[in-house]
């Protein structure tokens, strides 16, 4: 448990903005009283509820790196881990071998599941459980509190006893470095900053005539978008990007990889772009970047696209970027009176 003398390392990590983020339980501000109420009430009250409460400490000097605790079993006998690493001690895997430690404790306290929850958008916390061995179980829906009122969405992660603890790997890595660039366009992961960028562009009647359903989205589902970006990428459901124009950040467009099927080595690309970026080859390279990236850090086989027969400009641009035309499906693209597009399919193989 932590004592006194980790009162002001405490209160220095939960003062933090990128911990206060996630931990709306926290007060804020943080003050040194806050700290030594939890190093002498709270901690240990964990214990009294028959929970357990441990120090993440450097091995060598004993220096306080964070905190992690068991909560008092549910009634069904099952556990939850929650932690907290100081954003000093964070990226030196701290937290993912005190979260296996804790929990190879657990089970042999005779605990038989324990799960971890992590807000939707805190891919880091996420990262961890898969490290520690956690299987991704699903998302629920406004389960956590936010800060200043309202709900959260949390995914829920679990390990069992007799689970084998490997590692969890996503189907699809991030992006070396963060993006993807050719020095003429850049791809990067949506954030919650592409929000307004991405409504315009969808908002626009180029855009939308074409998209699934033919219409513009309501910005509580851009958000979504934007907001879930970074745990179905970890998921590997699918890779949301941003289209920017490398040599001023602009945001130009968007492009995804989505219904991804591993057993089948396959994926679909989907893409759109601002009226102002276009005649400029830009989605040509993006599909490029997109295409090659997939192919060189993951298994997929094939990538296939699908366009409306009208739709010549994004035909063009699956020709340019190597796509050969390969099927047409009759009546299976939704338009805006209520009729039906055919789809023209089109395929790029790895190689």
């Amino acid at each position: 448990m932590p004592v006194k003398d980790d009162a002001e390392a405490i209160a220095r990590a939960c003062s933090a903005p990128e911990t206060a983020d996630f931990l709306p339980a926290l007060p804020q501000p943080y003050a040194l009283d806050d700290a030594l109420a939890f190093i002498t009430e709270l901690s240990p009250g964990v214990w009294d509820l028959g929970g357990a409460s441990f120090v993440m400490a450097d091995a060598a000097g004993g220096e306080w790196l964070g905190d992690i605790e068991l909560k008092p079993l549910d009634a069904r006998g099952a556990g939850e881990i929650g932690y907290l690493v100081a954003p000093w001690a964070r990226g030196r895997g701290v937290a993912t071998a005190a979260v296996r430690a804790l929990t190879e404790w657990a089970f042999a306290q005779g605990v038989h599941r324990v799960s971890i929850l992590a807000d939707v958008e805190n891919v880091v916390s996420q990262r961890v459980a898969m490290a520690a061995g956690y299987r991704r179980e699903g998302v629920l829906r406004d389960a956590g509190p936010r800060r200043g009122g309202g709900h959260v969405d949390m995914v829920a992660f679990a390990r069992l006893a007799r689970d084998p603890g490997e590692p969890q790997r996503s189907y699809l890595p991030g992006l070396p470095g963060g993006s993807l660039s050719d020095g003429v366009v850049l791809l990067a992961p949506l954030t919650m900053d592409d929000v307004d960028s991405y409504q315009e562009m969808a908002s626009e009647p180029d855009s939308y005539i074409y998209s699934v359903p033919p219409q513009i989205p309501d910005r509580e589902e851009t958000v979504r978008r934007c907001r879930y970006t970074g745990t179905w990428w970890l998921a590997g459901e699918r890779a949301e990007m941003s289209v920017r124009d490398a040599a001023t950040g602009a945001f130009a467009g968007h492009i995804q990889l989505m219904q991804v099927a591993p057993p089948i080595g396959q994926a679909m690309i989907g893409y759109s772009l601002l009226g102002r970026f276009r005649g400029r080859g830009f989605m040509t390279r993006a599909v490029n970047l997109l295409a090659e990236w997939a192919y060189a850090a993951t298994p997929l086989h094939r990538l296939v696209a699908g366009t409306a027969t009208g739709n010549t400009a994004s035909q063009r641009v699956l020709q340019r970027a190597g796509f050969t035309r390969e099927a047409v499906i009759r009546s299976l693209l939704p338009a805006a009176d209520g009729t039906r597009h055919d789809d023209i399919q089109w395929v790029r193989l790895r190689g």
